[in-house]
């Protein structure tokens, strides 16, 4: 290979981009950067410090107290915050319900992209997000936008996160993704949109095997 190659994946909430984007990066010996995992752990950060979202000054002095990294364990991909593992605790509901709004903030954006477009420039990475082929890399060599049906990606979710949140119900999963939806959409600072040169992923009836077979398909003639 000539240079890095980056991979972009975005989409809606819920979709498995992240499973799709783990999956890939195994396969081809990429690195995986989940920058979602980076905004839920931007906003843990906020929740535990009361951090105002209208106000400017301390949004600007806590980017600056927050340190984020991500290491390989188990062939799992983990996330700190200021060395702390957060992986779990980021996926919780407190953190799903604030994520899109603190995400939106031009500040915490601009800091974030500036972190992810610092580990494309070094290595051969595979991202998912909502705004990797518009915003982070616009140049991205393939970029996959990942949609599927609001009921099948709430259910999914479900299964995902009941056994850590016995409390949660479907119908209150399915609220806070056309929520987040809405948020992530209609934004002012880098909405969800699909990038002109996107390929359309539809995974409501795929297996993880079929979308990554899809990904491979369009990968493996760029590695020489």
């Amino acid at each position: 290979m000539s240079k890095n190659i980056v991979v972009a994946i975005d989409g809606y909430s819920s979709c498995g981009k992240s499973t799709l984007a783990k999956a890939l990066a195994k396969k081809l010996h990429f690195i995986y950067v989940d920058s979602g995992a980076m905004y839920r752990a931007v906003a843990l950060y906020f929740l535990r410090n009361n951090i105002d979202v209208t106000n400017h000054d301390q949004i600007a002095e806590a980017l600056k107290n927050i340190n984020l990294n991500f290491h390989s364990r188990d062939y799992q991909t983990h996330i700190t915050l200021n060395g702390e593992e957060v992986s779990e605790e980021i996926r919780l509901m407190p953190v799903s319900d604030k994520v899109s709004e603190v995400s939106a903030i031009r500040e915490v954006r601009k800091e974030m992209v500036k972190q992810q477009q610092r580990m494309g420039h070094s290595k051969n990475i595979v991202m998912d997000g909502r705004d990797i082929g518009t915003t982070v890399f616009p140049d991205a060599d393939v970029k996959i936008f990942m949609t599927a049906d609001p009921k099948v990606r709430a259910e999914r979710r479900y299964k995902e996160i009941k056994d850590k949140n016995p409390e949660i119900t479907l119908e209150e999963v399915f609220e806070n993704i056309a929520h987040r939806d809405y948020q992530d959409t209609t934004r002012e600072e880098s909405p969800l949109v699909r990038a002109d040169d996107a390929i359309i992923l539809d995974n409501t009836n795929l297996t993880p095997q079929d979308q990554l077979d899809f990904a491979l398909d369009r990968v493996k003639p760029l590695i020489l």
